[in-house]
């Protein structure tokens, strides 16, 4: 199974991701933890790029996370599955649709189209997308990173674009109230992974 996690800064997706490994490797099965971007040699050095690095126009962005995404899916996402292992990425190209696509402008179809072909059209089988109001959201994660201190304006925007991905593709991304405990919320991931397998 390929899961991965969505949501804005502070939603609590990477908490959940790192649950969900720890339940499928407690019934012995072989897991792969990625995060976004990074993972790989390249896809660390674009993450300090894009997160630290200097102010940059949205395809250019949207072009160096598809570049990170590459690396990752080439190197670890699509030998994993293909050697029977689970893959949980802590965002994939959802995150690109969302922000990059949606809060940017750059339009959805444009930057999908964009990384469907760098991935070669592998999909997640299901997508868990974190809602958390922004308010809530920016109180969490503190502002660090360059998108972050864009601030409220950029993340209710993306706040906005994953719901509205949530409805172009409901047969894959299943919402979640991320306010709920994270014990509670982790139980609720597993029962939803369960139905697809």
């Amino acid at each position: 199974m390929f899961v991965t996690f969505e949501g804005v800064d502070g939603s609590g997706k990477s908490t959940q991701a790192e649950l969900l490994r720890d339940a499928l490797a407690g019934e012995g099965r072989e897991v792969v933890l990625t995060r976004e971007p990074g993972g790989t040699e390249l896809g660390e050095l674009v993450r300090e790029l894009v997160l630290n690095g200097p102010e940059m126009s949205p395809w250019s962005e949207a072009a160096l996370f598809a570049a990170a995404r590459a690396e990752l899916v080439a190197s670890v996402v699509r030998p994993a599955l293909e050697r029977g292992a689970d893959v949980i990425a802590d965002r994939y190209f959802d995150s690109s649709l969302a922000y990059q696509g949606f809060a940017r402008g750059l339009g959805i179809d444009h930057v999908l189209e964009l990384n469907l072909t760098v991935v070669q059209g592998l999909q997640p089988d299901l997508t868990v997308l974190l809602l958390v109001d922004p308010d809530e959201a920016a109180r969490r994660s503190g502002a660090t990173d360059r998108l972050e201190r864009e601030g409220f304006a950029l993340q209710t925007l993306a706040d906005e674009g994953y719901r509205e991905l949530a409805k172009l593709f409901p047969a894959r991304i299943v919402t979640f109230d991320g306010t709920l405990p994270a014990s509670d919320l982790s139980d609720r991931v597993r029962e939803a992974l369960r139905s697809r397998i």
